[in-house]
């Protein structure tokens, strides 16, 4: 397991060598929650590279990644922990069977934690010490509100409790990657527990320094002169054979995954005011 980044700077090299293009504000949220053990709430539009930090990480700080993809109805169940129900019942049978074990003894062993089926929240807990996962909490706004009260006891005390086990706790917090696409507002008291940042749209710099890491085989032409300087338009021909021409950097935005279109202004808006707290950092380095 490699050692955590020491400043903003090694991050910025940390993500870098990862071929991942960071703005300064960036790295010094995931500098920030990396030193302090906070989880990191990544929020912004789809396919700006918020899930892609959690994989980053995971692989330059060689932890093994635990994902927890969200969806409307998830439950304690699905992301937590549920019991094996059905080597239960076989476990009951074979003890009716042989008439040795005495009702209240059979209801402990079976709510022991061999019959305990770990989900993605469990499993990040109980990483070994000195080598704790990454947990990505990916699209949280996806999930219903109940969930995200389950998760305070998580994010802050980095534990759960099982009525029947009792409470299990971290030996090491693992590191927490949380995003959302804020289709809805998450609870402030999420928020609270995390180091927030809005993820915006790349500049034309950060899009052809993008280009050129993941790309390397294109050539980029000249800028489109009618788009801002959110939307890259480059003239391109790609060498493979087989792929089809790209005349424009908005196809090749799609193929990236990636949406040349600006952010909504409300939100545009906010994204300097979040970053309020980090300036001084910003400027210290």
């Amino acid at each position: 397991m490699s050692a955590l980044p020491k400043s903003i700077n090694d991050t910025l090299e940390l993500l870098a060598r990862a071929d991942y293009v960071a703005e300064r504000s960036l790295a010094t949220a995931v500098f920030l929650a990396l030193k302090m053990g906070r989880p990191l709430f990544l929020e912004g539009e789809a396919g700006v590279g918020k899930t892609e930090i959690a994989k980053v990480l995971a692989s330059s700080l060689d932890r093994r990644l635990v994902r927890l993809q969200c969806y409307e109805g998830l439950d304690v169940a699905s992301a937590v922990y549920e019991w094996n129900y059905s080597r239960q019942m076989i476990e009951i049978r074979l003890a009716e069977a042989e008439g040795t074990r005495a009702r209240e003894a059979l209801s402990q062993d079976i709510f022991s934690e061999k019959f305990l089926i770990r989900r993605p929240l469990l499993q990040a807990l109980e990483g070994d010490l000195g080598a704790a996962p990454v947990l990505l909490i990916d699209e949280l706004d996806r999930t219903d509100e109940p969930f995200e009260a389950y998760l305070l006891e998580v994010l802050s005390d980095f534990q759960v409790t099982i009525p029947e086990i009792g409470t299990i706790k971290a030996k090491e917090p693992p590191v927490v990657v949380i995003t959302s696409n804020r289709t809805r507002e998450i609870h402030d008291a999420i928020k609270r527990r995390c180091f927030y940042h809005w993820v915006d749209y790349p500049d034309a710099a950060r899009e052809l320094e993008i280009l050129k890491r993941k790309a390397p085989e294109a050539h980029v032409g000249t800028l489109d002169p009618l788009h801002t300087e959110r939307t890259l338009a480059a003239a391109m021909v790609i060498p493979d054979a087989s792929a089809p021409p790209l005349h424009r950097a908005y196809h090749l935005r799609a193929q990236l995954g990636w949406n040349g279109m600006s952010a909504d202004p409300v939100r545009a808006a906010e994204s300097p005011k979040r970053r309020v707290g980090q300036k001084a950092l910003v400027d210290r380095g």
